[in-house]
């Protein structure tokens, strides 16, 4: 099995459980003996706990991981609220790389400009970064809304 929970589902409901998730190395934060790795896939981003020293080593960004590990609690003053896996975070226990990766045109981070040409040549990168995702996801709802059959009546004005 790939994965048990999509990152950007895991709440402080999980702790204590054991998942297995996939995803991209967004970011790697590496603390003498321990690493911090915010791991990404289409649903959000969920921050991994690495304490073995000859797994994170090698680590690069955009990286695919498969991480076994057991969620728990971020320490006291660690949360963050600005992300919805904030309050948690997974203690791997099995990390396996499932895919490297050459070292990229650009950081995939919303803090980072990226000039057109270079965006257009590697779309493929480009789509990963949040702000053009997010875009993409709104034109796929709005094509979605608009080819939904009318509710019997039709339209209806109060």
């Amino acid at each position: 099995m790939l994965r048990t929970h999509d990152l950007g589902s895991l709440r402080s409901e999980h702790i204590g459980q054991t998942v297995t998730l996939a995803g991209w190395v967004g970011r790697r934060r590496d603390h003498g003996g321990v690493a911090f790795v915010d791991l990404r896939d289409a649903s959000g981003v969920a921050q991994v706990v690495v304490r073995e020293e000859e797994v994170f080593h090698g680590l690069r960004n955009e990286y695919v991981l498969q991480v076994k590990g057991t969620v728990s609690k971020r320490p006291e003053g660690n949360e963050n609220p600005a992300l919805a896996t904030g309050e948690i975070e997974v203690i791997a226990e099995d990390v396996t790389i499932l895919n490297t990766s050459d070292a990229l045109p650009f950081q995939i981070d919303e803090h980072v400009e990226v000039g057109e040409e270079a965006r257009l040549k590697h779309r493929y990168l480009d789509l990963r970064r949040p702000g053009p995702s997010r875009n993409l996801r709104l034109r796929s709802e709005a094509n979605r809304v608009a080819r939904e059959p009318a509710p019997p009546g039709g339209l209806r004005r109060d």
